[in-house]
């Protein structure tokens, strides 16, 4: 568990999907469980609660609006899905990479977990669900089943009536029988034989029937019969994939087969008949996983691009959810839309993907190539590797080219986005910008000058930068009234140009050439100062931004962070320090920096002007990050610890080389929840409807008014946090009491208790005709006042002498009589 305050990687999107299968709505992203809506596509529920990665979900047997999750974070937890409310949370203790739960087992279920003392072992076990009253429980007795098994979902299934398991790793598969207790073991030939490979890929068992569906590398299926006895088993092959089967899924009678692989189709086998089969074809990125609805009318694919179809009984496309699409190869970096705050890289091959950090989904693809892709192994094809947006995001910049290495195609586009469809067009396209492979590229950063002060520099391996600048186009029969062309080349010594960047002003240029940086006038293209740190090659540069704007940041592959100063053009300070990612935020004056090392990643984030971090992170995670990007806040973020200020305005993002998105969070699992969710509340979970949004505006203006004139705020007992009020409003119907129950507490909690008047309060009331009564509320306003008053004189260090209750009684009778007649006077 990580510590209040601390700050924790946080995976949020990319190929954390890995291993998970989607059920039905639900799927796994990350350390979250996300429910969807199929109708909408939005989402409706974000199931927060995971200190790892998710490795697997199951519906609960015995209450389909409830949902299991198994975690890297050694716990399972229980869910009230359709509320987003955390129920149960067992503690096993080890890594859990599957999960499954049976309707046979109702107080356990069964997890796949790392053999203790053997790398790369694992074994089926079942874990005990300890019953209690508290939400923390331990899950600590367990029981192995099988040894020996596959570490994926898909290599266990469990057969009728969940009477036995299959389990099938590499070439041998296993059978286990729970009541007879009988383990029987099948092996097929390790050699690959004209094509064949008969290694095991996935495995499902017939709802209905004995029989066994495995999957195959070579694209077989094989349908196991009479495997209660060790020899007088049998098996059939089916066969249409031309590669790996990557998953099986039975329809809930049995009749139908589906499969999936590589080729993007999904595969529909009637009555196990090689003869019977249907196709849905074209669902775009090969078929990792396939799941069938509890009722058997929805079918769902989740893709190798991080795409989940929808597909009818029919076999009819209906709709699909997109999240980050994980490209083969990031070569664009990770790059920021000004106009979207969306995060923009590789996408579909020859695209553009703009991903949404808040709602986890593709927003839009733009197509750059607008060339067809064809799968085909060893064929080149054009790629893209290059992005940049100009500051307002009016333009956008892309290189395109193709995978020669010795003589590849280039082409340099320029978009304009159009505010009238929405979109980017087309604007300029320059065939063959540089005589070899394009290596960065920028424009100037200049929002307040406009359009006119646009500047677009890229670098090349052929040892030049060039500069592009937009020009009026003088054919009157063209489309375009601007387009771009080049205004200046430049060059050091015959070194090949890496990497440039502009200065926070515009006013200087950055361009790394090999083993020397070197400076430009912006204006006048001058060279200005040089600076060189041999050995190594520069790997990244940036300029500090506001006070820090008199430094420049560059990183060497020999493993070297170097500061310079540009106005005494010496050598800050330097460290040693393998920085493979440098990236600025461009709201304040820090810069990140990401160093592998010893098979980790570890991040340092630094200002410029001092020689020392302000934040140090070891073992970020174990994977090389390779990309990382500052993403702008809509509103800072209210930080509690000074070590995390840097956080405040910027929300990190970073990629590592397994395709994950990830992030830093500085709230605990403790506070990404709120405490109402104990007693079956989530309030962060509930949708924002356009009236609340409303409401809430019109309460901050009010507020900001009556502070204007001066009014003091006061804040009733209905506007605090009630729990009556709360757990009335918030808990779901299907779990509330009877309404005579709550009416009593919930009109209670509305009233005012005379103990939160003040004296003048009290004094402004009606009076009571009888003596007595009046008597009875002077001794409790005097009580409530005396109370009050004391609270604050002992606040200043001081104490006064209390009044008896006779003399309270004699000033309140003062205070009731008429002074007006004395006006007169």
């Amino acid at each position: 568990m990580v510590s209040p305050g601390a700050l924790r990687v946080v995976r949020c999107g990319g190929g954390a999907q890995r291993g998970a299968r989607a059920v039905y709505l639900l799927y796994a992203s990350g350390d979250f469980v996300k429910v969807h809506s199929v109708n909408t596509e939005e989402t409706l529920r974000l199931l927060c609660g995971h200190a790892d990665l998710v490795t697997d979900i199951q519906l609960n047997p015995h209450n389909h609006m409830q949902l299991y999750s198994s975690s890297l974070d050694g716990t399972i937890k229980l869910w009230d899905f359709m509320d987003g409310i955390p129920i149960k949370t067992f503690t096993v203790g080890s890594k859990l990479l599957a999960l499954y739960a049976l309707a046979g087992a109702e107080d356990s279920v069964f997890v796949v977990i790392p053999k203790k003392g053997e790398r790369d072992t694992f074994q089926l076990v079942s874990v005990k669900l300890t019953k209690g009253a508290g939400q923390d429980l331990e899950g600590k007795e367990l029981s192995v089943v099988l040894d020996g098994v596959g570490a994926s979902p898909k290599q266990i299934a469990f057969g009728r009536e969940d009477s036995y398991v299959v389990s099938v790793k590499d070439v041998n598969l296993q059978v286990y029988f729970f009541k007879r207790k009988l383990l029987n073991r099948f092996s097929l030939s390790a050699a690959k034989t004209k094509g064949g490979d008969n290694r095991f890929s996935c495995v499902v068992c017939h709802p209905t029937e004995d029989c066994i569906a495995t999957g195959h590398a070579d694209g077989k299926i094989r349908l196991w019969r009479n495997f209660h006895h060790k020899k007088a088993y049998t098996y059939s092959a089916l066969h249409w994939h031309h590669d790996i089967v990557m998953d099986l899924a039975y329809s809930l009678e049995g009749t139908r087969l589906l499969s999936g692989g590589v080729e993007s189709v999904l595969v529909q086998w009637h009555n196990e008949s090689s003869c019977q089969k249907d196709f849905l074809p074209r669902l775009g990125s090969p078929i990792d996983c396939i799941s069938m609805s509890s009722d058997g009318v929805l079918c769902c694919t989740l893709h190798t691009d991080n795409r989940i179809s929808i597909i009818n009984s029919n076999l009819r496309f209906s709709r699909s959810i997109q999240g980050l699409i994980k490209s083969r190869d990031v070569k664009t970096g990770l790059v920021v839309d000004p106009r979207t705050k969306a995060l923009v890289l590789n996408g579909e091959p020859g695209h553009l993907q703009f991903y949404s950090l808040q709602s986890d989904q593709q927003l839009f693809s733009l197509d750059i190539v607008q060339r067809q892709y064809i799968h085909q192994a060893g064929l080149k094809q054009s790629d893209l590797v290059k992005v940049a947006f100009s500051a307002r995001g009016t333009w956008l910049a892309t290189v395109e080219e193709s995978e020669e290495v010795a003589d590849p195609e280039l082409q340099l586009k320029l978009w304009f986005y159009s505010e009238e469809t929405q979109s980017f067009a087309l604007n300029t396209r320059i065939n063959t910008p540089h005589d070899n492979h394009i290596t960065d590229m920028c424009f100037r950063d200049m929002d307040e000058l406009g359009d006119d002060s646009l500047i677009l520099v890229t670098t090349g391996r052929d040892c030049v930068f060039k500069v592009w600048v937009m020009v009026e186009d003088s054919d009157p029969e063209a489309h375009q009234s601007v387009s771009w062309s080049c205004d200046f080349v430049g060059s050091y010594h015959n070194y090949q140009a890496t990497n440039c960047c502009f200065s926070e002003d515009g006013s200087l240029l950055a361009v790394s050439f090999e083993e020397t940086v070197t400076v430009w006038d912006s204006l006048t293209w001058d060279l200005k100062c040089t600076f060189c740190h041999p050995p190594g090659n520069i790997r990244n540069i940036c300029f500090g931004r506001l006070t820090c704007s008199k430094y420049l940041i560059g990183a060497t592959d020999y493993g070297f962070l170097c500061c310079w100063n540009l106005l005494t053009c010496a050598l800050e300070w330097s460290a040693h320090l393998n920085v493979v990612v440098l990236q600025p935020d461009p709201l304040s004056e820090h810069i990140a920096a990401v160093s592998w090392l010893s098979k980790e990643s570890s991040l340092f984030v630094f200002k410029p002007s001092e020689p020392w971090p302000v934040y140090i992170q070891r073992n970020l995670c174990k994977e090389k990050i390779l990309l990382a990007a500052f993403v702008p806040r809509d509103e800072p973020e209210m930080i509690s610890s000074e070590k995390y200020l840097w956080l405040r305005k910027s929300q990190l993002f970073f990629l590592t080389d397994t395709q994950e998105l990830m992030t830093l969070s500085t709230k605990s699992l403790e506070e990404r929840l709120t405490p109402s969710s104990k007693q079956l509340a989530v309030e962060e979970s509930l949708p924002v409807t356009p009236f609340s949004v409303l409401l809430g505006k019109h309460r901050r203006q009010q507020a900001q008014e009556d502070t204007d004139l001066g009014k003091p705020v006061v804040h009733s007992k209905q506007e605090q946090a009630s729990p009556a009020v709360k757990e009335l409003l918030h808990t779901p119907a299907h779990v509330l009491p009877s309404a005579s129950f709550l009416c009593t507490i919930f009109i209670n909690s509305l009233l005012i208790s005379k103990e939160n008047k003040s004296a003048e309060e009290v004094a402004d009331e009606v009076e009571m005709e009888s003596e007595k009564a009046d008597d009875e509320s002077d001794e409790e306003d005097v009580t409530a006042m005396e109370e009050e008053d004391t609270s604050h004189v002992e606040l200043l260090g001081e104490m006064t002498s209390k009044l008896s209750k006779s003399q309270e009684k004699e000033l309140r009778k003062i205070r009731k009589m008429d002074y007006s007649w004395i006006s007169a006077f």
